[in-house]
């Protein structure tokens, strides 16, 4: 093999190795089903594709040949069947479309046994006539590749905003499957320029494959979260709530106790969370906390509590040593910070702006024997009373003058 084709190769395995490198990262974090599928999905095919290039006999020359032979007769339609189930669960499975499930699980099923059957029969046949074998090979090779993409192609007609993409890469696996068969039967006529493009589909399709893969895990692994309807956390911001939040604050007090600190408790309420509820599209609110939690959270660190008392009210509870810079540099900046406008979007999809109005009210003490909610509800009377100053230090709108209907005459 030449020098230059052995670069092109390695070069593909390069990019095969660091694509399964960050699956199984993946797969280590999440440890879900669908990882642990996007890794042997990138295991096993581009193990087929490696087989295909001719690289393993270069850099081990010392391999069986009848080894090889069977790995190249069933590897790839193994690899095949394999990706067409995937990509069945991919698309939803059963719950979203029996047509595409029976598509990518029998045509699966079907290929697989070809598979096994191919492997049986390279074990056996002469190595003169494994060339004819191999072609068949190729040929059962393009069967999952055309369902695979008949498959999304219906799928993004019924509405699938991911299977367009997908398309392109079964269009990219195409294309690799015939230029790596091609290498694999040393077809006249092609050079290093067949080579290049064919390691450029197939790292192109792994690339589409693989995101979107990881892609689906993720907003599946969130609708996952969503739906345990975790009772202890704000749905919209993640935030702990109730019962949650004042153990997470009994326990702060505790800890801070018996190494002889301070606890901090910051009380933030947003006196016109619901200013917009009147206004196009409903529910701005919970837009509203999302962006108020992040900067609530991004503004005193992660080293401490933060929770939502209920929904006007956040929570922080800071605890150090003694009352020091860090602390005073944590209330600036919650101040400073989670009071800056921003845009909320309507049912319209246009943006509406909106100003937090704020209070905040801060309590410091030694919390050995204090209780939790006693200590926040204290920080919250500060809070609203902040806000009732500001609110008496600003011109009263009309929509805020107390009326009352005149006596009947």
């Amino acid at each position: 093999m030449p020098v230059f084709e052995i670069a092109v190769w390695s070069a593909m395995l390069g990019g095969l190795l660091t694509l399964s490198a960050v699956a199984l990262g993946d797969a280590l974090a999440s440890r879900s089903t669908g990882s642990v599928r996007n890794l042997l999905f990138v295991l096993i095919t581009g193990a087929s594709c490696v087989v295909m290039t001719g690289l393993p006999e270069v850099f081990f020359p010392e391999l069986p040949e009848r080894l090889m032979m069977v790995l190249k007769a069933s590897l790839g339609p193994l690899a095949g069947a394999m990706a067409l189930y995937f990509l069945g669960n991919w698309l939803g499975g059963v719950r979203e479309d029996a047509l595409v499930h029976n598509l990518t699980a029998l045509g699966g099923t079907a290929v697989l046994l070809v598979a096994l059957a191919l492997a049986a029969v390279s074990s056996q046949v002469d190595p003169m006539d494994f060339p004819p074998l191999l072609m068949l090979t190729a040929t059962v090779n393009l069967v999952p590749v055309l369902l695979g993409l008949l498959a999304v192609i219906r799928a993004a007609k019924l509405g699938d905003p991911l299977a367009r993409w997908m398309g392109v890469g079964m269009v990219c696996l195409a294309a690799a499957t015939v230029g790596l068969y091609a290498r694999g039967l040393s077809v006249p006529g092609l050079g290093l320029g067949t080579w290049l493009a064919t390691a450029v589909f197939t790292l192109a399709y792994f690339l589409i494959a693989s995101a979107l893969g990881l892609l689906r895990n993720r907003y599946n692994r969130e609708l996952a979260r969503l739906s345990r309807l975790d009772k202890a956390a704000e749905p919209a911001t993640g935030l702990p709530t109730g019962a949650a939040l004042l153990t997470e604050v009994e326990h702060v007090f505790w800890r801070t106790a018996r190494r002889g600190g301070v606890c901090t408790v910051v009380c933030l309420h947003v006196s016109n969370l619901y200013e917009l509820t009147d206004a196009p599209g409903q529910g701005t609110e919970h837009q509203i906390l999302t962006t108020l939690a992040a900067r609530v959270r991004r503004a005193a660190g992660f080293r401490c509590v933060v929770g939502l008392y209920h929904p006007r009210c956040f929570v922080v509870v800071l605890a150090s040593d003694k009352l020091n810079k860090a602390t005073f540099e944590a209330l600036t900046r919650l101040r400073s910070t989670v009071a800056l406008p921003l845009s909320v979007m309507d049912a319209k999809h246009i943006y509406q702006p909106f100003t937090p109005q704020m209070g905040m009210g801060v309590i410091t003490l030694e919390p050995e024997g204090s209780s939790p909610m006693e200590v926040i509800n204290q920080a919250e009377r500060r809070a609203l009373a902040e806000v009732g100053e500001a609110r008496d230090s600003r011109p009263i709108s009309q929509h805020e003058i107390d009326t009352a209907p005149g006596e009947l005459v």
